[in-house]
């Protein structure tokens, strides 16, 4: 389609709709009952997800959001804080599920162009020594969306593990996007989690799979996730179906998030010249590009969205795009020309 009629979704990368591969794999799946642990590709993709993570085991769930609230209910202790960045996935768009769920109070530090200083953190395990709540586990976010999908590299995953681990608490890491920052730092995911206890990833995203995600860790750790998941309601039964599309997923789906990049990168150049000061695209190394709303006019979101280039907000403050599978570079050249 094109012209007035085309319709562009940056929303976000769940609107991907599943590759022709995956629907062909998904109509052929052996399946079986993955509540007692029989079903064969369900099997297949969780040894693929621990082998890919450098982890022993690894759980299939149905979301992004489930997989972190599983690492929190096994990591973390009831009654203690949960330290992570300010604007987190697990502190802000999970429904004040880390209070409800695992009973457990998040401490937000300062997450300035999506890094968190290893002094705060140090930080806060020392308030516990002031009448403060203790620390049990911190939670970091690789990449980090409200920066424009910042990717984390290693050493910065590691200096803020060390200090966690050196006080006895443990390390979450949300890589819902953790395959972008591995395209774009050239480094393999497994590097980027090697410092975490555990990691969670989404194949319903810049993978373009249907549904689910991945928590991978160690088996213990991984079998007291299980459990939980039981309790919340996410055994999935014959969800073979649905694993066939994260395998085909994870084989195929992962070289092309450069291009989502780079049309994010080209997309943020379009409009920061249009908007000098609305985003700044050095910052843009993924698909994520944040707008700031006060540097764009009043109401521009929904002028976009009349000619048929859906944008979200992510807080009153950003609007944010998102490049993915489903927009080719025609598709791109309509959003920057409706700018």
């Amino acid at each position: 389609m094109t012209g007035a009629g085309r319709r562009v979704d940056l929303r976000s990368d769940t609107v991907t709709t599943p590759t022709p591969e995956m629907r062909a794999a998904m109509a052929a799946a052996e399946v079986g009952d993955d509540v007692y642990r029989e079903d064969p590709t369900v099997e297949r993709l969780q040894s693929l997800a621990a082998a890919l993570m450098g982890k022993e085991a690894a759980l299939f769930v149905p979301s992004g959001t489930m997989a972190n609230q599983l690492a929190l209910r096994t990591l973390a202790v009831p009654g203690t804080e949960v330290v992570c960045p300010a604007r987190a996935h697990v502190y802000r768009y999970e429904a004040a599920a880390a209070a409800m769920n695992g009973l457990v109070q998040c401490r937000p530090l300062p997450d300035a162009g999506g890094a968190v200083a290893p002094e705060a953190v140090a930080e806060a395990f020392a308030g516990a020594d002031h009448h403060l709540p203790p620390v049990s586990l911190v939670t970091l976010e690789n990449t980090h969306m409200p920066a424009s999908g910042r990717p984390l590299p290693p050493e910065e995953v590691e200096a803020v593990a060390s200090i966690a681990h050196a006080h006895g608490a443990r390390v979450h890491l949300d890589g819902a996007r953790i395959w972008n920052a591995a395209v774009a730092l050239g480094v393999p995911p497994a590097r980027l989690a090697a410092a975490a206890d555990t990691v969670m990833f989404c194949l319903s995203k810049g993978l373009a799979a249907p549904v689910g995600s991945l928590l991978c860790g160690p088996s213990a750790l991984i079998e007291a996730a299980r459990a939980h998941r039981q309790r919340l309601g996410g055994g999935m039964r014959q969800a073979g179906v649905l694993a066939a599309a994260g395998i085909v997923a994870l084989e195929t789906m992962v070289d092309r998030l450069a291009d989502d990049h780079a049309r994010a990168k080209r997309l943020a150049d379009a409009i920061a010249q249009r908007y000098p000061g609305a985003v700044d695209p050095s910052a843009v190394h993924t698909n994520v590009v944040c707008v700031d709303a006060a540097a764009v006019p009043v109401g521009w979101l929904g002028a976009l969205a009349g000619k048929g280039v859906l944008g979200g907000t992510i807080d009153p403050r950003t609007i944010r795009f998102v490049t993915h599978k489903d927009v080719d570079d025609d598709a791109i050249d309509h959003a920057v020309a409706c700018c």
